[in-house]
């Protein structure tokens, strides 16, 4: 007998995917946005989606568990770490004094992420909040060649940054669900 889970989707008309088409929240806007910022924009909306939709469905100690030995990665350890990531690149392009850090020094973020229902809701209300506050800062430079911040980031080059960041982490998301409850799928 295998500790492994059984490997399973609720898709039926693609079976490698993580919902039928018509089901997927992800593709009910129709076309694809135009313009550049638009698109840009699309794509995070699209990768956080996924990672929301990676974690759903699981308790705490199956969001806090760390599935994919020796790595000390865990589905809530990542919604922490994105949190963290999005108060840094709003640091990035803050001209005041940098926020701290919200869990505390290096790996903190996967470290501090335990079993315990109120870590995991805390960890949904820190990504929500911290999104918004990056979106709401971005929001006020629309041209994506402006240069913010103390190092003049390019506006483009932090939405590509952030859209990066949250792919590469979806992908790790995909390993560690199906290692937690054997569901595949993008």
């Amino acid at each position: 007998m295998s500790d492994q889970p059984a490997r399973w989707t609720q898709a039926t008309v693609y079976p490698d995917m993580w919902a039928d088409p018509d089901d997927d929240p992800r593709n009910n806007q129709g076309v694809s946005p135009d313009g550049e910022l638009a698109t840009l924009q699309d794509f995070l909306t699209g990768y956080r989606m996924t990672l929301r939709m990676k974690c759903e469905g699981l308790d705490a100690e199956q969001l806090a568990r760390r599935s994919v030995p020796p790595s000390t990665m865990s589905l809530l350890g990542l919604l922490r770490h994105l949190a963290e990531a999005e108060r840094d690149w709003l640091n990035w392009i803050s001209d005041g004094d940098p926020a701290p850090k919200l869990y505390g020094e290096r790996d903190a973020d996967f470290d501090g992420a335990v079993a315990e229902p109120a870590v995991v809701d805390a960890a949904y209300v820190d990504l929500e909040r911290e999104q918004a506050a990056t979106d709401a800062a971005l929001a006020e430079h629309p041209d994506l060649s402006e240069r913010v911040g103390k190092d003049g980031i390019a506006v483009r080059e932090l939405m590509v940054h952030r859209i990066e960041e949250y792919a590469r982490h979806c992908g790790h998301a995909d390993l560690l669900r199906e290692c937690i409850d054997g569901r595949v799928g993008q």
